[in-house]
Parts: structure tokens; C-alpha cells; sequence
């Protein structure tokens, strides 16, 4: 039954209707966040008051699902950039490559087992989630299997060498001022930080003061404040 399901996988490295798929498997990523949190709340209490103790004996279960809604989310941010992109015309190989191995590689983690560190793996199982519960939709199924392929990545690399010395790879749908602040931060960075860092590192020395304040300047530590703060 599995198998007479399996959409077929194309020759090339960019699957067809990219957008369409991975607008699906946005779709698959969210309805498996709000199965495991539905069945982990069960274990925590039900649908009242969390239980602190029930927490502590089911924290790595918990830390699981916070790293689930991670990659859910993530597949969510990934999938707004290339339809912004999309929108104005500039989703491009590049960009699409980046889409389709970004999607893939998730997706396989979700099913799979994502990496929480080096020696801790979050499983479906963990999180409450049964095989029938992993199953997508055959496009999305298609995505997963094929979607991070040696062909994807051979093809990207080559889009990345011929663009050797590029401060980024792809559209980044920045706006010109938050690109203007990106390319200050950089050159910023290779200046005074990239020409040092190794000797600080050999050192064991802290980043010097004269830096730190010079990054104060540049307002990199109120990135996150409001500008009438």
C-alpha cells in the first residue's frame, strides 16, 4: 500500500512544484507539533494545571518536543523567505536548492530523530508519536526522501564556487537598510576581529575591551532593544 503511494522521484536535482510541496510539509510539521504536545500534556496532567513533577519525570520528552516545534517553526520561516522571494521574482536555483535541501534534511529529522546534542537524539516515540502518526502525504514523502540528495548538493556547491568570495549564498530577502547594517557588521568583523582571532584563541585571551567597545558604537548589543529606548 506504501509503495503504490510513493510519488516518483525525477531525474534532476529541484523536484517540481517545490513550493506547492513544501507548503504541504509546513502543513505535516505543524500537524505533528500539535499531535505530540496534545499527547505530552496528557502525561503532564491533562488538559488542567502542568504538574511539576510529572514535568521532571518527563523532561527529555519535553526537551524533545521543544526541539520538534524548533524545526517546525523553522521549516515555517524557511518556507515565508522563498515565498517572499518567490513574490518578487527572485527565487532562484540557488535559492530553490537551498529551500529543497533545508526541507529535506528536517524533515528527515523529524521522522528520523532530531539532533538535540552529541549524544541525544529526540525520537518520535519519545514525544508520543506512533509510525502511522509520521506518515506525510506522498509529495511530502517525496521531498524527505529525495529532497537532500547528492545530485541537490553536488549542484549547489558548484552555484557556491562559482560565486567564490560572495559575502552570502542566495537571496537573503533583507531590505537595503538591514542589508546596509549586514555588510557594516562584516567588514566591521574582518577589520578588527578576523586578523586576531586565531592569536586570541593560541592566547586564551578575552576578546580586548577596545573591541567590545567599539562594537558598542556600532550598536550591535541594542539590536534587539527598541530604537526610543
Amino acid at each position: 500500500m506504501i509503495q503504490a503511494e510513493r510519488a516518483a522521484i525525477p531525474e534532476g536535482p529541484l523536484l517540481p512544484g517545490l513550493l506547492d510541496t513544501t507548503r504541504q510539509a509546513c502543513e505535516h510539521g505543524r500537524a505533528l507539533l500539535g499531535l505530540a504536545r496534545s499527547r505530552l500534556r496528557a502525561r503532564l496532567g491533562g488538559g488542567g494545571r502542568v504538574s511539576g513533577a510529572a514535568l521532571e519525570a518527563h523532561q527529555s520528552a519535553a526537551h524533545a518536543l521543544a526541539w520538534l516545534a524548533t524545526c517546525a517553526e523553522g521549516l515555517v520561516q524557511l518556507q515565508g523567505w522563498a515565498e517572499r522571494l518567490a513574490a518578487e521574482d527572485r527565487l532562484g536555483e540557488m535559492e530553490q536548492l537551498i529551500l529543497q535541501i533545508g526541507f529535506g534534511e528536517y524533515l528527515a529529522q523529524i521522522a528520523g530523530g532530531i539532533p538535540m546534542s552529541q549524544g541525544e537524539i529526540a525520537r518520535p516515540a519519545d514525544i508520543g508519536l506512533e509510525p502511522d502518526d509520521l506518515m506525510p502525504p506522498p509529495v511530502v514523502s517525496r521531498l524527505m526522501r529525495a529532497g537532500n540528495s547528492d545530485g541537490a548538493r553536488a549542484r549547489l556547491v558548484e552555484l557556491m564556487e562559482a560565486r567564490e568570495g560572495a559575502s552570502s549564498f542566495g537571496a537573503t530577502g533583507l531590505g537595503d537598510e538591514d542589508e546596509m547594517i549586514r555588510d557594516m557588521f562584516r567588514r566591521f568583523a574582518e577589520e578588527k576581529v578576523v586578523p586576531h582571532a586565531h592569536g586570541w584563541h593560541l592566547r586564551d585571551e578575552l576578546i580586548p575591551i577596545e573591541i567590545v567597545a567599539e562594537m558598542c558604537e556600532l550598536g550591535v548589543f541594542g539590536l534587539t532593544i527598541p530604537e526610543e529606548y
